[in-house]
């Protein structure tokens, strides 16, 4: 089997696959913590958190996210371009603790670190499958 070989758009497609989603939801959490927790019965509160600098900036981070998943998808398999999101765990971890400040724990650092593994495991293949030559059924002899 053939491996297809990527131009260089298309790693920074899938950077952007792998950074957008991460920083996007990181930036969401951000500007959460400024506000109280908020209920779907008052959806007013949800709606003025959107218009705040750090959720706006998560949304158009997540926009990013989805423009460039759409184009990584129109030319290699999902197989292929999910195991770039899930990389996405190793970086809102690092900005978690980081940036957000937040506790992570030994267990959840191993659940990343074994996520990663596992990623690393599927990524190592073709961009897009092949399409393997249908054989003519044999005849069966009765």
């Amino acid at each position: 089997m053939a491996h297809h070989r990527l131009a260089p758009r298309q790693y920074l497609i899938l950077g952007l696959v792998a950074l957008c989603a991460p920083l996007g939801d990181t930036c969401l959490s951000r500007g959460m913590k400024h506000f109280p927790p908020i209920h779907l019965a008052h959806p007013g509160e949800l709606v003025a958190a959107v218009f705040t600098p750090w959720i706006g900036a998560g949304i158009a981070l997540l926009i990013g996210f989805f423009a460039s998943y759409l184009t990584a998808l129109s030319w290699a398999d999902l197989t292929f371009v999910l195991p770039a999101t899930a990389f996405g765990n190793v970086i809102v971890a690092l900005l978690s603790r980081f940036w957000l400040h937040e506790y992570i724990s030994v267990s959840r650092w191993a659940g990343i670190a074994l996520i990663t593994l596992g990623v690393g495991f599927v990524a190592h293949g073709p961009s897009l499958t092949e399409e393997v030559a249908h054989l003519p059924e044999k005849e069966h002899v009765s």
